[in-house]
C-alpha cells in the first residue's frame, strides 16, 4: 500500500509530477487520450486514425464490455459477462452455465433476453447548456434543471437517430457535460460460452488473484432485422501471446472510480457506505449459498448470483481496507490541503469558487441522515427482484407518463419511455424461489435498518413480517407473464389504479414513502454535492488544467500498459500462465477441478500456451469482457479481472503493483480447436 500512497499524492498534488511518475495511469475519454505521453514512453504512434478504429469496434453491454472481433458482427467479451444469458438459456434438460453453449451454425445462435449492447458513434460537449440551465438554483430546483436541461440535450443530439440512443455523461464530477451518442443492438446472441468449470477454475478462492488459468471468454453476436449486422469496423484477431514488456491498450467502459472525491466524502464513504454495503453482501452471500445447496436445479439458479455477489463483496472488503489505512488517509489529505492552499492564494480564484470542500463538509450530516431511507426505499428497494422492478416501473410509469415530459423523473422522459418499455416486456425468466429470497432479504435488512417501529416501517409491512410478505407477494402476483406486464404499460393509469394485482397494489401503497426519501435526498444530498463538485472541478482545472483524465462513469475509456509481472513484500510474481500450469494446479476437487473436456484434450494442447497474463493497465470494474489491443489495434486478449491490488484502484493507481488479468487469445483459439472443435468460429476469427 506504501507505492498506492505515494502515487496517490503524486496523482493530487500536481498534472507536471503525475505525468514522469505514475507512467501507465489513467482511463481516458479517446478525445483526450495523451498519444504523446504514450509515444514518449513506448515509442508507438497512436494517430486519430487508430483511436477510430478501435472506438468503432469498442462495445458496451450491461454491466460489461465487450469488442467487435469479425466483420458478421461477432463480438468477443467475458464469460462471466454472460452467465446470466446462458441461465436464462438453460433449462431441466441443459444447463448451459454449468456445461457451456456450443454452436456448429449460426441458425443454433440463441438470443439474450434483455441483452443489449452499444457502439459510440458520436460526443457533444454540452457543459455550457446544463450550466446555463442550473444558474442560481438549488435543492430540487438545481436536480430537476440540470436533469430537464441533460434530457433536452439527449433529445437534440439523438433527434434524427431511430436506432441510437443518447446519454448525458457527468465528467470531472461535473466539470464537464458531454451526450454520448450509441449505436444500440436489441438482438444480440450466444454464440459460444465455454462450461463454468473452465471459465471460472478456481473459483472464489483465485478472484482477484494471479497467477490465474481461466477460460473467461464467451462470443455473442449482433443481429438486425433477424440477420447479423455487418460490421466492417473490427478488431483483427492475433493468435500470438504477447511478450513481456510489449505496450497494451485496454478500451472498454469502466463503470466507476472515487479518485476525485474530497476527504470529507471519503470519510463518509469509509464510516457509512462502504461498511453498509459489506454487511449487508456478506449476509446476502450466506443466504444464496444456502438457497444453491437446495438441488442441483437451485444451484445453477443461483450461480449467477452468488458470482456477482461474492464479486461485489471483494471489492468493498478492498476498497474498506484503503480506506481505513491511516497513511492512505493521510497522503490523500495532505494532496487535498495542497491544493486548497493554491486556491486561496488566488483571490480571483476563490471569489469564483469559494470554498467548496467546506461545503462538502457541511453536506455530509444530511448524508448520514438521509443514507439508509434513501438506500432501503429507494435506491435498493426490491434487492434484485425482477418482480419488484416491473411493478415499480407499472406505477410509476403511469404517474409520469401523463405529465410534461420535463416534469417527469429522468428515467420516465420521452427520450427514455422506449428503454424503459423494453426493460418491462423482455421476456426474462423468472424464479420464484430466488424472487422471495430477495423481497425478503430487502424487507428484513429495511425493519433492521430503519426500526421497527417506525411509521415508515408500518407502510412497509403493516401486519406482516418480512417472511410471510415476500411469499405472498410472489406467489400471487401475476406480473412473471410478460402478456400482464405489457397490458399494463398499455392500459396506463387507469389499468394500474384497476389492477387487483397484489404486487402491483404494494407497490402504489409504499410508493410515496420512497419518493419522499428520494427527494430529500437529492435536495439535502445530491444537489449541494453536485454544487460543490462543480467548483472543486473548476479550481482544478485552475490549478492544474485540463489534461487529465476524469473518474470513470461507465463510459468509454482507453487505458495503455505493458505485459509485466509485479513484486510485492519480496516475492515476484510473473506475467504469464500456461496450459502446462493449468493441469498442475488441477486437484480434482472443487473449485479446482478440469472440467471433462479439458480433460479429455490434454494430450492435444500445447503445453507452453500462454493462458493468462497480466498487464500495468489502469482498470476497474466494467472493463470486464474489455478487449486487450497491441500497438497494430489487433485484439490479444481478453481483459477479465484484476489482482488483489487493483480493488484500492477505485482511490488511486500504482503501476508498481496494480495489474489487469487477461485471458490470452493464443489460449482461447487454441482452446476453440483442440478442447470444443468449433473450426468454424476458428476460421471466423483468424480468416483461414
Amino acid at each position: 500500500m506504501n507505492r498506492l500512497l505515494l502515487a496517490l499524492v503524486v496523482i493530487l498534488s500536481g498534472v507536471g509530477v503525475a505525468v514522469s511518475a505514475v507512467a501507465d495511469e489513467g482511463m481516458w475519454t479517446f478525445d483526450g487520450f495523451p498519444s504523446a505521453r504514450v509515444k514518449a514512453a513506448y515509442g508507438v504512434n497512436i494517430d486519430r486514425r487508430w483511436l477510430d478504429r478501435v472506438q468503432a469496434a469498442t462495445v458496451r453491454i450491461p454491466g460489461c464490455s465487450a469488442s467487435v472481433v469479425s466483420k458478421d458482427g461477432l463480438i468477443l467479451t467475458n464469460n462471466h459477462c454472460v452467465t446470466g444469458c446462458l441461465v436464462a438459456l438453460s433449462d431441466s434438460a441443459a444447463d448451459r452455465l454449468k456445461d457451456g453453449f456450443l454452436t456448429d451454425a449460426r441458425t443454433e445462435e440463441r438470443t439474450c433476453p434483455g441483452m443489449f449492447a452499444e457502439i459510440l458513434v458520436s460526443v457533444t460537449d454540452v457543459t455550457a447548456k446544463i450550466n446555463a440551465a442550473t444558474i442560481g438554483k438549488t435543492g430540487n430546483d438545481f436536480v430537476q434543471a440540470r436533469d430537464a436541461a441533460s434530457l433536452a440535450a439527449e433529445a437534440e443530439v439523438c433527434k434524427t437517430v431511430a436506432a441510437g440512443r443518447c446519454q448525458t455523461i457527468n465528467l470531472y464530477r461535473g466539470g464537464k457535460f458531454a451526450v454520448y451518442r450509441y449505436r444500440r443492438f436489441t438482438d444480440v446472441r450466444m454464440v459460444f460460452a465455454p462450461e463454468f468449470a473452465a471459465a471460472f477454475f478456481g473459483g472464489d478462492p483465485d478472484n482477484f488473484n494471479f497467477p490465474r488459468f481461466n477460460l473467461d471468454a464467451s462470443f455473442l453476436r449482433l443481429y438486425d432485422n433477424g440477420k447479423p449486422v455487418k460490421t466492417p469496423d473490427y478488431l483483427v484477431w492475433n493468435a500470438n501471446a504477447p511478450k513481456a514488456g510489449d505496450v497494451t491498450f485496454v478500451p472498454g467502459s469502466p463503470g466507476s472510480t472515487e479518485r476525485l472525491l474530497t476527504m470529507s466524502q471519503l470519510e463518509t464513504a469509509r464510516d457509512l457506505g462502504v461498511p453498509s454495503s459489506l454487511l449487508q453482501r456478506s449476509e446476502l452471500r450466506g443466504r444464496l449459498i444456502e438457497f444453491g445447496r437446495r438441488s442441483p436445479a437451485a444451484q445453477r439458479i443461483v450461480a449467477d448470483a452468488i458470482f456477482g455477489t461474492e464479486n461485489s463483496f471483494k471489492v468493498a472488503y478492498g476498497r474498506q481496507l484503503a480506506l481505513n489505512d491511516a497513511g492512505f488517509m493521510a497522503a490523500r489529505r495532505k494532496a487535498e490541503t495542497e491544493l486548497r492552499a493554491r486556491v486561496a492564494a488566488d483571490p480571483a480564484l476563490v471569489a469564483r469558487v469559494g470554498n467548496p470542500w467546506a461545503d462538502l463538509e457541511a453536506v455530509q450530516p444530511a448524508y448520514f441522515r438521509a443514507y439508509q431511507p434513501y438506500r432501503q426505499l429507494e435506491a435498493d428497494a426490491g434487492r434484485s427482484s425482477r418482480l419488484f422492478d416491473w411493478a415499480r416501473l407499472l406505477v410509476r410509469a403511469a404517474e409520469e407518463r401523463p405529465k410534461p415530459s420535463a416534469d417527469r423523473l429522468p428515467e420516465f422522459a420521452d427520450a427514455r419511455l422506449a428503454a424503459a418499455q423494453r426493460r418491462l416486456t423482455v421476456a426474462a425468466k423468472v424464479e420464484p424461489d430466488l424472487e422471495q429470497l430477495y423481497l425478503e432479504f430487502w424487507l428484513l435488512k429495511a425493519r433492521e435498518y430503519l426500526g421497527t417501529d417506525t411509521a415508515t416501517l408500518t407502510v412497509l409491512l403493516g401486519s406482516e413480517n418480512p417472511q410471510g410478505l415476500a411469499a405472498r407477494l410472489v406467489t400471487t402476483t401475476r406480473l412473471g407473464d410478460p402478456e400482464v406486464r405489457k397490458a399494463l404499460w398499455d392500459g396506463g393509469a387507469e389499468a394500474i389504479k384497476a389492477s387487483d394485482d397484489p404486487l402491483i397494489k404494494y407497490v402504489m401503497k409504499i410508493d410515496a414513502a420512497a419518493r419522499a426519501a428520494r427527494k430529500v435526498w437529492e435536495s439535502e444530498v445530491t444537489a449541494p454535492t453536485d454544487q460543490a463538485a462543480e467548483r472543486v472541478a473548476q479550481a482544478r482545472f485552475a490549478v492544474y488544467g485540463d489534461s487529465v483524465y476524469p473518474d470513470a462513469t461507465s463510459s468509454l475509456r482507453l487505458s495503455y500498459g505493458k505485459v509485466a509481472g509485479w513484486t510485492w513484500r519480496g516475492a515476484e510474481t510473473g506475467p504469464y500462465t500456461t496450459f502446462a500450469g493449468l493441469f498442475a494446479r488441477a486437484t480434482g476437487a472443487e473449485p479446482y477441478a478440469l472440467a471433462p473436456r479439458w480433460s479429455a484434450a490434454k494430450d492435444r494442447l500445447s503445453p507452453e500456451t500462454v493462458f493468462n497474463y497480466v498487464t500495468t493497465n489502469d482498470i476497474i470494474g466494467g472493463n470486464s469482457g474489455s478487449a486487450v489491443v497491441n500497438a497494430r489495434g489487433e485484439v490479444i486478449g481478453a481483459a477479465f479481472d484484476g489482482n488483489i491490488h487493483s480493488i484500492a484502484g477505485a482511490y488511486g493507481y500504482d503501476e508498481t503493483i496494480n495489474r489487469t488479468v487477461v485471458v490470452s487469445t493464443a489460449a482461447i483459439t487454441e482452446a476453440l480447436a483442440k478442447v470444443y472443435g468449433r473450426d468454424a468460429l476458428v476460421k471466423e476469427l483468424t480468416g483461414r
